[in-house]
Order: C-alpha cells, then structure tokens, then sequence
C-alpha cells in the first residue's frame, strides 16, 4: 500500500489522458505486426492474438512508465479550503 500526501490529489482525468497516448502508438504497433500475419483470420480470432499483447503491454509497460515519469503531473497539489 503506498502512503500519499495529504496536500496532493491523483488526476484521473490526466491519468486517462497519458493512457491513451501510450495506448494508441502500443496498439498500432501491435496491430501493424499482427495483420500481415493473420490475413484472412476472422477479426475474433485475431482478436485473441491481440487482447494478450496488449495487455501485457500495458500493464508491464505503458502504464508503470506513465505513473513513473508523470508522477508530479499526475498529483497535482491539492485545492485549500479556507
């Protein structure tokens, strides 16, 4: 479990956003070494070739390297109330 500041917030929003900017390159990516590979496949069968890929690209790749080097971006300094 890991201890956060008080005085700091976690931006879903701003999470979500650096997601999809890692996702979109990661899955074209994926899909431009998959299609040549699996032509005339159906599209669930190249669906199972695809969904592993990118999760694991995602969760050992893309989304530790956003929170890792977003970190500041990501917990902004908390709104005071008066």
């Amino acid at each position: 479990m890991t201890h956060t500041n008080a005085s700091t917030r976690f931006s879903r929003p701003r999470f979500a956003l650096l997601v999809l900017l890692g996702a979109y390159p990661t899955i074209t990516a994926i899909l431009y070494a998959v299609v040549p590979l699996t032509s005339g496949w159906a599209i669930w069968q190249r669906t199972l070739v695809v969904a592993p890929a990118m999760v694991a690209a995602m969760v050992w790749g893309v989304i530790p390297v956003v929170q890792q080097r977003f970190r500041t971006f990501l917990n902004p300094p908390a709104a005071r109330t008066a």
